[in-house]
């Protein structure tokens, strides 16, 4: 039984044996199911989903130990995955969800502007693939920052969305002219969440900032403050804290549409709909800029 082995994993793990005698569902994201396991004195957050989803845990698990490791922005600590039967699991530090202020928020900014200062020697990507929901993200070590998006971010997605019958007119004109859009742009590879939206951030009880579902990679650090604008915009708040530690460069409000289109092409990916339009029309605006 899944939960046998799960239970046992996590014995292994932190040497002390574990028994769920509470078990309650929660949410887990938008692909996973996810629940609450506790046994009196330990409580831990379990997401499940096919066994064929075993890497895709295995790299959220990699991401937040990564994250971690920078000591700067609080996440769930991972402790094990694997497969049973026909699931998977991905089990982590059960963390105590609460709300935050304007101050908790600032101190959002704050960490996560010095989470972006985790760089990488080997350019841009990251050791693996990993996942965005669900759609593959491809990490392959590139030099160039242009090189990289055009190629493994916006190129990859509409190649997805060719297949799943979307019609982009102008795809390839925007994809020739990523180079000229970023040609002022030279970023470092900043170490970033890659799906930083209001859903993937919050705040302990005590009102500690907690950033979780990762899509981490070496990017620039744009992608992820471009993308916290994306579905209604974090606190003003969290802005001022980002830019008291690691201020925007100019030039962003450019970019930041080029950067949140990936998102838009993902979503099509996953949802369909009405995202073909909005990705359109966002194509339309980025090539205008450019004229």
């Amino acid at each position: 039984m899944i939960w046998t082995e799960i239970e046992t994993h996590i014995s292994q793990v932190t040497g002390e044996k574990f028994s769920s005698s509470q078990r309650r569902s929660v949410s887990g994201g938008c692909i996973n199911q996810g629940y609450a396991v506790a046994d009196g004195k330990r409580s831990f957050f379990v997401k499940l989903n096919q066994a064929s989803q075993t890497a895709m845990f295995e790299a959220e698990a990699q991401a937040l130990q990564q994250i971690l490791d920078t000591n700067t922005i609080r996440v769930p600590r991972p402790l094990c995955w694997g497969s049973a039967g026909d699931s998977s699991y991905l089990v982590l530090e059960w963390l105590e969800m609460g709300s935050g202020d304007s101050k908790s928020w600032e101190q959002m900014g704050r960490n996560l502007a010095a989470m972006h200062k985790a760089t990488s020697s080997q350019g841009f990507g990251w050791h693996m693939n990993n996942t965005i929901g669900s759609t593959p993200q491809i990490n392959t070590w590139t030099c160039n920052w242009a090189e990289f998006y055009t190629k493994h971010r916006l190129g990859y997605q509409f190649q997805l969305a060719r297949r799943r019958g979307g019609r982009f007119p102008q795809a390839e004109e925007l994809l020739a002219a990523i180079p000229e859009l970023l040609e002022a742009r030279n970023p470092l590879p900043s170490l970033v969440h890659g799906d930083l939206w209001g859903g993937n951030a919050g705040f302990s009880i005590q009102g500690e900032p907690v950033i979780f579902d990762p899509a981490t990679y070496f990017g620039d650090r744009e992608v992820d403050i471009a993308m916290t604008e994306l579905f209604g915009g974090f606190p003003a708040a969290f802005y001022h804290g980002y830019n008291q530690v690691f201020p925007l460069d100019e030039g962003y409000q450019k970019r930041k549409n080029l950067y949140n289109l990936y998102h838009i092409l993902n979503h099509f990916n996953l949802f369909g709909g009405g995202y073909e339009s909005q990705a359109n029309s966002m194509i339309v605006r980025i090539l205008r800029a450019t004229s």
